[in-house]
């Protein structure tokens, strides 16, 4: 069995190795597709695939829509040539349960995979033919924290950034400038509405989108590089929206167990790559089965039946209250306290640190104990019962594969909402964030983490992080079996409020994470006496 439109023909073959086909033909939705786009997407990954992709699929397999999604890429173009392409944009999602059972199904709602390359006359072209439709309503975007981003630590622009806004909209590079490039061809085109909504796990998503948007095209406009009017059309949001949206679903790397198993029934090419960007990616997405989506419901061109799929639609302010739920208490929290813990404790697999008694305690630190007493009740989903699932039932699922290196991603881009919110919260009722334990304890954990030494002396390698140069370079002189040599290092880092939303001095625990962080360098076996002192 191929996974494409020919492949898919033979229909008892796939019942036979246990996957369920669409009911629709793919070929003749991304003909439609092509030929009329509703639906873009930016940041065409395995999250994107599995849970965009598989609430389209959803509304495509009721009825309820009759058009496809349209996958940008702007960062990794391999994932086109070399995922997208070679399988006729279709997708195999394989649901890991706890109980050792999968769900496997085709997804034929990416109708349409586009590089968004300014440089690329015919790219470029067909890009502004997208979004020049008319009847194109929602651009959602899964492009992680940094996509976003327009300046460094220091304010400063970052070096592609700067040449985007130099340049203009018709030589840009960065995902933000190729956005705002489009929304002025739609200018362009009749001020046509549309809604640009983010679904990356980031507070208040759709506010920094908004801003970084507008911050674009407001330098354009400075410097006469586009019309001074397209500043209004974006700052309108009756025209141009940017829902909120709170999004979950713990979708780790693709397995190559998962890809053995599905090639041994029969499903030919399964093997995950790996590009030149250091995307780990596979013909096939594999993931939990619980997921939530929460929108703001604020969409001026119109948009699919989204609730259908299961998805929530709510006002900003319900949104937030959900966002701030899982990120600042109820999930988020706990992935970034547990992760560099994992790797120097030696699990590979974060459910492996799940069933470790002390990092088991530092979860329930840091969810119970400390996030869900200043988490606001967003109505519709209750923060209890969303910790109850993670801790007893998400977490542990060891059937998800899901590695703690993975957890251990860009943890310096989201610790100010992960950690700071909690902080900054206490700091409000009670004058001192003195009294925590887990935060502290997670703080410093990351920290020693970044220093590439296990608790037995080992080594392992770090996760990506855009910080860790930096950081590592401010550890400097800091030495595992010398918890002497931590002098003043830690205080430019942990008083920068750029990082952790809040100087950590002035909250009342700095001096604890620096004492945490000296414990933790005390030779092999520290960590872990650490955690047991703190926690015990």
């Amino acid at each position: 069995m191929k996974l494409n439109y020919n492949g898919l023909k033979d229909a008892a073959a796939w019942e036979k190795a246990g996957v369920l086909l669409p009911p629709y033909d793919p070929e003749a939705l991304a003909k439609k597709t092509v030929e009329d786009p509703r639906w873009v997407h930016f940041g065409i990954g395995n999250i994107f695939r599995i849970f965009v992709g598989g609430i389209a699929d959803r509304l495509l397999r009721a009825g309820e829509l009759d058009r496809g999604v349209t996958c940008v890429e702007t960062f990794d173009y391999d994932v086109v040539d070399k995922i997208y392409a070679p399988y006729d944009n279709l997708a195999l999602t394989v649901i890991l349960h706890a109980d050792g059972t999968t769900e496997k199904r085709v997804l034929g709602s990416l109708s349409e995979a586009v590089k968004a390359q300014s440089v690329n006359l015919e790219s470029w072209a067909r890009m502004k033919a997208i979004f020049t439709n008319p009847g194109l309503q929602l651009v959602t975007f899964t492009i992680t924290e940094k996509g976003y981003a327009l300046h460094d630590t220091s304010g400063a622009y970052l070096g592609y950034v700067k040449a985007d806004l130099a340049n203009g909209p018709e030589k840009v590079t960065g995902a933000m400038g190729i956005v705002t490039a489009m929304l002025y061809a739609r200018y362009q085109a009749g001020k046509l509405p549309l809604a640009l909504v983010s679904m990356d796990n980031v507070a208040r998503n759709g506010e920094k989108l908004r801003k970084s948007v507008l911050e674009t095209a407001k330098v354009w406009a400075d410097n006469g590089l586009v019309d001074a009017a397209f500043v209004d059309y974006v700052s309108d949001e009756n025209t141009v929206s940017f829902p909120w949206t709170m999004i979950d679903k713990i979708t780790p790397r693709p397995s190559e167990e998962i890809a053995a198993k599905l090639e041994a029934s029969g499903i030919e090419a399964m093997q995950p790559v790996i590009t030149d960007k250091h995307t780990y990616i596979a013909p096939f997405i594999n993931a939990e089965g619980p997921q939530y989506l929460v929108v703001e419901d604020h969409f001026p061109n119109g948009r699919p039946p989204l609730q259908d799929a299961g998805v929530y639609m709510a006002t900003r302010e319900i949104v937030n209250r959900s966002e701030r739920m899982k990120v600042t208490a109820c999930l988020n929290p706990i992935h970034t306290a547990l992760g560099p813990y994992d790797v120097m404790l030696g699990h590979e697999l974060f459910a492996d640190g799940m069933h470790d008694p002390e990092l088991a305690k530092l979860a329930n630190q840091v969810g119970y104990q400390e996030g869900l007493p200043v988490v606001e009740d967003p109505g519709i989903i209750s923060p209890k019962a969303f910790i109850d699932e993670v801790i007893n039932e998400r977490f542990p699922n060891a059937y998800l594969g899901d590695t703690s290196q993975r957890i251990c991603v860009d943890i310096s881009q989201g610790v100010a909402f992960r950690f700071g919110e909690t902080v900054k919260a206490y700091v409000a009722k009670d004058g001192t964030a003195a009294w925590l334990i887990g935060i502290p304890l997670a703080i410093a954990g990351w920290l020693r983490y970044l220093l590439q030494t296990d608790d037995e002396g080992g080594s392992y390698p770090l996760a990506p992080d855009p910080l860790v140069p930096e950081l590592r370079e401010q550890m400097k002189g800091v030495e595992v079996g010398k918890p002497e040599s931590c002098t003043d290092q830690l205080r430019p880092i942990l008083s920068n409020t750029n990082i952790f939303g809040v100087d950590l001095y002035a909250a009342g625990i700095g001096e604890k994470i620096e004492m945490i962080f000296r414990e933790e360098l005390a030779g092999k076996g520290a960590v872990r006496a650490t955690l047991k002192k703190y926690l015990g």
